[in-house]
């Protein structure tokens, strides 16, 4: 079940709290599922989020990608009929 987030202010986290205590932080990266702003000695310095977040934000940059794509495609007028799109699905399943 997907729960809809609102878009949110990035945590800011010193360095020193890795250090103090990672086990706390990477709690937190999983509970907040964002990324956390950290900084050294006030400048920032890293972006760090759990590895369950980072691989569905990859996916939908790779899903952003494509659908830029079929936009251009659309707008270039490369259209494909329908008949044919599932005639190649056809052809890759049953061979």
């Amino acid at each position: 079940m997907s729960v809809a987030r609102l878009p949110s202010v990035l945590t800011v986290k010193p360095s020193s709290a890795i250090r103090a205590d990672y086990k706390k932080f990477s709690e937190l990266c999983h509970s907040i599922d964002e990324p956390v702003l950290i900084t050294n000695n006030g400048e920032n310095d890293l972006v760090v989020m759990s590895h369950d977040a980072f691989c569905r934000r990859e996916a939908w940059y790779r899903l952003q990608a494509k659908l830029a794509a079929a936009d251009k495609q659309i707008a270039e007028g490369k259209l494909t009929d329908h008949e044919q799109v599932f005639s190649r699905l056809r052809e890759r399943v049953y061979g």
